[in-house]
């Protein structure tokens, strides 16, 4: 068959897997697919280097489908590449259970590298996949880091201000191995895209510093031409503008925002199909001559996977390979410790020494801050900024993006090889609440950071006081989040993020010193994995159990004095983690909040939430309102942060 007519039928078989997926599944996007058939068959079968029978082989080119609603593109793309995705799979299209869902997956289907759908995500882990590569290409040279990032982005991913931030950093650090076809098909769900996006998007990407090409996307050459072209550009990523017509050869819904986001209908699928020249009642055909066709390559690709993998056991970065793409080594991190007679230290600050503690031990712990890290802490002291050509550097300056930060973080964890960490303001998290969502998702060990924790910031106000943030970032899946309670439980929280390789962490820290507790030097490591802990005790049967996080575990604890004195024995918890102390067996979390004995949360947030630790009969002192501008100590005093308040509370439930 020649090369051309050969080409022509693997697009097809794309196209028809795609209409019958769609159709069997009664929904789904199946104009994106369509429209991108052409380009994506160009890079897959001409370009991407990759090894089905290892799909994890660290040398791969990634490929990021951030347009994910056209989920069935990359699933086609499996199959018929050779990966452990069989027709009986695509026959079973958004079905529960199957390893086609709706939107791609990391970790539920093999071959897809980051979960896509909510749209700018893709894109902005793309760019973090082309960083990590660039680091480690840096460290371990070219005969062990040769490969690229591409990826599919369309019109409603360049919509989202997370793709522009993404966009604007992957310019300025120049990652001239990323290349993201664009899908310039002018239409969205609502309709063509002059509704509501006439900007110029090439002007826009080449200001960010950016290669920008515009071409036909159907064109098989020019794509060709345009990816070579793309390779050649060193300094700057890439980006192929491929006009497109989406649902490319549906006669009456091609080119209408019809074919975007519902099935074509069997009479439209009927249609295309004869003007395929394929079979119109024959539905998931796929020709042994488009199998052979994409698979051409793969015994030249195992045979480079292999070639590298001779490369690295012969290489003298074998062992610090093996260092940076194994788990951290928290056994080996000399953890700092404060004691009662030490000065009062802010846990930001603290925070500060542990992730130094980390950083020499961890040697691919990389991170920083979206422009605040003299405030977070978040600096790692004895290495420079990364930036272009001084890639060694391990502090990031991320700029103030905190979206794209998240979602670059994640794209380095996905890449592999890198500990990622960032860092802001905990008010700030709503500007990055999607990546941290997606991290939990994909169970990505990613830690973020955030200092500035409750109203006790101070004089900034309400605009900056967090109130609902820490309830917000619990009702996340997956996620772990640690306020510790002075400087010993950052450095145990640290511990803990560190240990977590199957999920991310957030560490929440304050702005304003606190004093090293009694207690905390012998039992915060233990108590903080645990989630909570009794801290301290009384020596008469408790009354009373004051549950506190964070900087109001200090006021627990003075509270407890004056119950004591006021005959009212109390037991002070320190709670750093919700999510932890959750997971831990009945019998350990009766041993910390005994049944039957009243309980008196103590928060500078929500109490809506508290009632699952302290239950109907108990009570919560926390802020239900928004802050005010003041300093730390006038705020307490009148947002009802006292050791009055907390006694009038537990004198209300015993």
């Amino acid at each position: 068959m020649p090369a051309s007519a050969a080409d022509r039928l693997a697009v097809n078989t794309i196209k028809g897997l795609t209409m019958d997926a769609v159709e069997a599944a009664t929904c789904g996007h199946p104009g994106m697919p369509m429209g991108m058939a052409d380009a994506s068959f160009v890079l897959w079968s001409r370009f991407l280097v990759h090894d089905p029978s290892d799909p994890a082989w660290p040398d791969r080119d990634r490929f990021v489908l951030s347009a994910g609603h056209g989920s069935m593109l990359i699933y086609s793309l499996l199959h018929l590449t050779g990966y452990p995705l069989g027709i009986e799979d695509l026959k079973r299209f958004r079905k529960y259970g199957s390893k086609t869902p709706g939107h791609p997956e990391y970790g539920h289907t093999v071959g897809v590298e980051t979960t896509t759908g909510p749209l700018g995500q893709g894109f902005a882990n793309g760019v973090g996949m082309a960083l990590a590569e660039q680091v480690l290409r840096d460290r371990f040279g070219p005969e062990l880091v040769d490969h690229w990032t591409y990826g599919i982005c369309g019109d409603g991913d360049l919509m989202e201000g997370v793709a522009a931030e993404a966009a604007s950093l992957a310019g300025h650090l120049k990652l001239g191995r990323l290349i993201f076809l664009y899908d310039d098909n002018e239409i969205t769900i609502d309709g063509r895209t002059d509704l509501a996006f006439s900007e110029d998007v090439a002007a826009r990407f080449r200001a960010y510093g950016w290669h920008v090409q515009k071409i036909d996307g159907h064109d098989h050459d020019a794509v060709e031409e345009a990816l070579h072209a793309a390779r050649g550009a060193t300094d700057q990523p890439s980006l192929i503008a491929c006009r497109t017509i989406i649902g490319h050869s549906a006669p009456n819904k091609q080119d209408t925002s019809g074919a975007h986001g519902a099935r074509l209908g069997p009479q439209e699928v009927r249609l295309t199909k004869q003007a395929l020249g394929m079979d119109p009642d024959a539905s998931f055909v796929v020709p042994h001559e488009t199998i052979a066709h994409f698979r051409a390559r793969n015994g030249e690709l195992q045979a480079r996977r292999r070639a590298w993998e001779a490369r690295l056991a012969d290489s003298a970065h074998r062992d610090d390979w093996a260092l940076w793409h194994a788990s951290p080594a928290v056994d080996r991190v000399a953890w700092p410790q404060w004691s009662p007679q030490d000065g009062d230290l802010a846990t930001r600050k603290a925070c500060q020494a542990a992730i130094n503690a980390v950083a020499a031990q961890v040697p691919n712990l990389i991170g920083g801050s979206a422009d605040l890290s003299g405030s977070n802490g978040c600096v790692l002291s004895d290495t420079g900024a990364l930036q272009p050509g001084a890639w060694s550097g391990r502090n990031m300056h991320f700029g103030v993006r905190e979206h794209g930060m998240g979602s670059l973080c994640n794209g380095m964890a996905l890449h592999g090889g890198i500990v990622p960490f960032c860092a802001t303001f905990l008010v700030f998290h709503d500007y990055m609440r999607p990546s941290v969502r997606l991290a939990s998702m994909m169970n990505q060990q990613v830690v973020f950071v955030y200092s500035h924790d409750s109203i006790f910031l101070g004089e900034d106000g309400p605009t900056h006081q967090p109130i609902e943030h820490l309830m917000a970032l619990r009702l996340i899946p997956g996620l772990v989040t640690l306020r510790p309670a002075d400087a010993n439980e950052t450095t145990a929280a640290w511990a803990v993020a560190m240990g977590r390789t199957d999920g991310p962490t957030c560490l929440v820290t304050t702005r304003q010193s606190l004093p090293h507790l009694a207690g905390t030097a012998s039992k915060a490591a233990a108590g903080v994995a645990q989630g909570a802990y009794v801290l301290s005790d009384s020596d008469q049967p408790c009354q009373v159990v004051l549950i506190a996080t964070g900087s109001e575990v200090e006021l627990a604890v003075r509270s407890q004095a004056a119950l004591a004195q006021a005959g009212i024995a109390a037991r002070v918890v320190s709670m750093p983690s919700w999510a932890l102390f959750s997971d831990q067996d009945r019998a350990t979390q009766l041993g910390v909040l005994p049944a039957g004995v009243p309980r008196v949360s103590i928060e500078a947030g929500r109490t809506l939430g508290w009632e699952r630790w302290v239950g109907l009969e108990g009570a919560s002192v926390g802020i239900d309102r928004f802050g005010a501008s003041a300093d730390h100590k006038t705020l307490a005093q009148e947002l009802g942060f006292t050791v009055d308040a907390v006694v009038t509370a537990v004198r209300g439930v015993i």
